[in-house]
This record gives C-alpha cells, structure tokens and sequence, in this order.
C-alpha cells in the first residue's frame, strides 16, 4: 500500500512538471513557431512576416492549424513518455 502511495505521489508531481514544460515547433521553414506545454495548452504563436500574404490567408491558417497540431502532439508525446517510465508500462486511467 505504502508503494502505491509513492507512486501515486510520484505521478502527481510529474503531472505539475509537464503541466509547466514546454515544446515549440516551427512549421513552413520556421515561417510559424508554436509554443505549448506538455499538457497540451498553447501558449504562443509567432508568424513571420514575410508568410501574410492578404490574398492567400488559406496558406497561413493552414501553417498555424499545423504547428499548434505538431507542438500540442510533441507535449502529450513526451507526457506520456515520462508517464510510461514511472508506471512502467501500466494501463493506468486518467494517466
């Protein structure tokens, strides 16, 4: 019982952790970066100035669509990789 509440205690403070980590991504050669945490929230965008082409604003909503896409999967990505490690592979819910 005493090891379950050690891991429980574990995985919440790694929670906390990837809740403030951060990834960035950048999208059509660095044209966007994104910012995100871990835990899936978007924190910034920045958009090259060069990319704003006011007759083709399908191309910069897709770059941006992208790169929030690409950074939000590369944070749930290394959450539940560090999420693995401390389970060991476990199937546990809500993890």
């Amino acid at each position: 019982m005493k090891q379950a509440q050690q891991m429980q205690a574990g995985l919440a403070a790694k929670q906390e952790e990837l809740a403030s980590r951060e990834v960035e991504v950048s999208v059509g050669g660095d044209k966007v970066k994104v910012r995100a945490t871990c835990a899936g929230d978007v924190l910034s965008i920045k958009i090259d100035p060069a990319v704003v082409d006011p007759s083709d604003i399908d191309f910069l909503e897709d770059l941006v669509l992208k790169g929030v896409q690409e950074a939000i999967a590369k944070g749930k990505g290394q959450a539940e990789a560090e999420m693995k490690k401390l389970t060991g592979g476990l199937g546990i819910p809500g993890m």
